[in-house]
């Protein structure tokens, strides 16, 4: 574990960077002639601003990740190439509402209760300082939009400024006439198609717009600004011309094994969406619903260039943390499921991208697992922010610096789906144990999609990888907390 005073030591060295920085204006990677130097330089430096992006229902496919081969994600590459993609990070919950709960707060599900999109973290836990009120708390100017909880009212302590109100987490989208498109019975909003209308018709396109203008603005004090996207959330609706990207006729489709569940515990088994998956290849959909996903993905992508973009041309380029972030994954029939709400790879696998000019190494890759929750330990000591003991995570700058790190003593990432349900992710394995003591050990180096559970028919695994992994497991299970249908 890091002292207290290295913490502080490479704290100051990483302000003494950041100083160097300004005074240089060192620019990014692909960062273009266009920016006006001089006012740059004439906007005061200090503490860094911090630019979040959060995809909703991103799994690992996009290009830097090199998770799909077919993916397009040319402006979310190019952040990568800024700074430290982490090829191993987990998000907290496969679930969105307990993900991003979990985010914001620093406190783990299985310590809250929030387990369940229907949680208002407010009404369980009424005076935690999330991260934007603990960087509101220090002088910066907090700022959102979109889908960064999980309520269609947001938190209005967390914000001085919210798009399109506090009342209001995002901009409703147009749904096709002719919906559904899939020609699934039942869909209620598993659904893709093309939707004839321009990127700023939809929710997310006002979203990105709404962030490019505000970097635009001139501010007196750093700034902290949230952006959450809701593709590639379903229904999978986006523009005609990025459906056009991925024809179905050419897509890859995952591999899956016809018996993938034999070897998974029960609980695993009744998670898994099997019957969906049946239906999708009798319906012919499987190639049409992985081309929709892809083309949400490019979709969202394009809105993160355009807040890119923006950030490239404002006074502000040299002095941001940008950070981007997924709340989970998503099963597109790997292991005979769709969605999320497991415990496995690519329902806890996600993007998550750390830049700031002058700190991190541009186009460095960091394998270590770590948590999404980690964020905001991090983000603190990144901006000199006041420790917070409370929170059940722990700051990752040192991966930031040096993503190769040999010391490097973080312990494996956890997710936890429903009371009593957990994985544990380390450099090599996953570990999964449900709450009635079933298990499941995976060793993704030589079976990257899960397809032997070692812990079968009575297996051990590897000599000591089970019992090293279950010391991590949480100590306390929280029951579920209340649920809140209306918010």
């Amino acid at each position: 574990m890091e002292t207290i005073s290295e913490s502080m030591k490479s704290r100051r060295h990483f302000l003494k960077l950041l100083s160097a920085c300004a005074a240089s204006f060192r620019l990014w990677p692909g960062i273009g002639p266009h920016i006006n130097h001089a006012h740059a330089q004439a906007v005061p430096q200090g503490k860094p601003n911090v630019l979040m992006f959060v995809l909703d229902d991103m799994n690992d496919w996009i290009g830097c990740l090199g998770s799909h081969p077919d993916v397009k994600t040319p402006n979310i590459d190019r952040l990568a190439q800024r700074g430290v993609l982490f090829t191993n990070a987990q998000c907290s919950s496969p679930m969105c509402s307990p993900s991003r709960a979990s985010f914001f707060t620093g406190i783990r599900p299985s310590t809250s209760g929030i387990y369940n999109n229907s949680q208002h973290f407010r009404r369980i836990m009424p005076d935690v300082v999330t991260l934007p009120q603990h960087f509101i708390a220090h002088g910066y100017r907090s700022m959102g939009c979109g889908k960064l909880y999980h309520f269609i009212k947001t938190d209005p302590r967390s914000w001085h400024e919210f798009f399109p109100s506090k009342s209001m987490e995002r901009p409703f989208d147009p749904v096709p006439p002719n919906a559904p498109l899939s020609g699934l019975p039942d869909v209620n909003q598993f659904d893709w198609g093309p939707i004839d209308i321009v990127d700023e018709e939809l929710g997310d396109g006002k979203l990105a717009r709404w962030a490019a203008d505000a970097l635009r603005r001139r501010y007196d004090r750093p700034f902290f600004l949230g952006v959450g996207l809701l593709r590639p959330h379903i229904p999978l609706y986006v523009p005609r011309k990025y459906f056009d990207m991925y024809p179905p006729e050419s897509i890859t489709l995952p591999t899956v094994k016809v018996n993938d569940l034999d070897d998974v515990p029960p609980t695993g088994v009744s998670w898994a969406k099997s019957e969906r998956h049946q239906l999708i290849v009798e319906h012919d959909q499987w190639r049409k619903a992985v081309a929709g996903y892809l083309a949400s993905i490019s979709f969202v992508d394009a809105q993160v260039g355009l807040v890119l973009d923006a950030l490239d041309e404002s006074p502000y380029v040299s002095n941001t943390v940008v950070v981007l972030w997924g709340d989970n994954g998503w099963h597109l029939g790997e292991k005979l499921h769709w969605t999320k709400l497991t415990l496995w790879e690519e329902s806890c696998r996600v993007p998550l991208i750390i830049a700031l000019p002058g700190l991190t190494p541009p186009g460095s890759k960091c394998a270590k697992p770590v948590s999404t929750m980690d964020v905001y330990p991090t983000l603190n000591e990144l901006c000199d922010l006041t420790p917070k003991p409370e929170l059940e995570c722990r700051s990752i700058l040192e991966l930031l610096q040096n993503p190769q790190s040999d010391i490097w003593d973080g312990p494996p990432a956890l997710s936890t789906y429903m009371p009593g349900n957990h994985s544990l992710r380390d450099e090599r394995y996953r570990y999964i144990r449900y709450s009635d003591g079933t298990e499941e050990l995976y060793d993704l180096k030589a079976d990257p999609m899960e397809w032997n559970n070692l812990l079968a028919g009575g297996g051990t695994g590897p000599a000591g990888v089970r019992d090293r992994l279950a010391a991590f497991l949480p100590k306390f299970n929280a029951p579920q907390a209340p649920l809140v249908h209306r918010f």
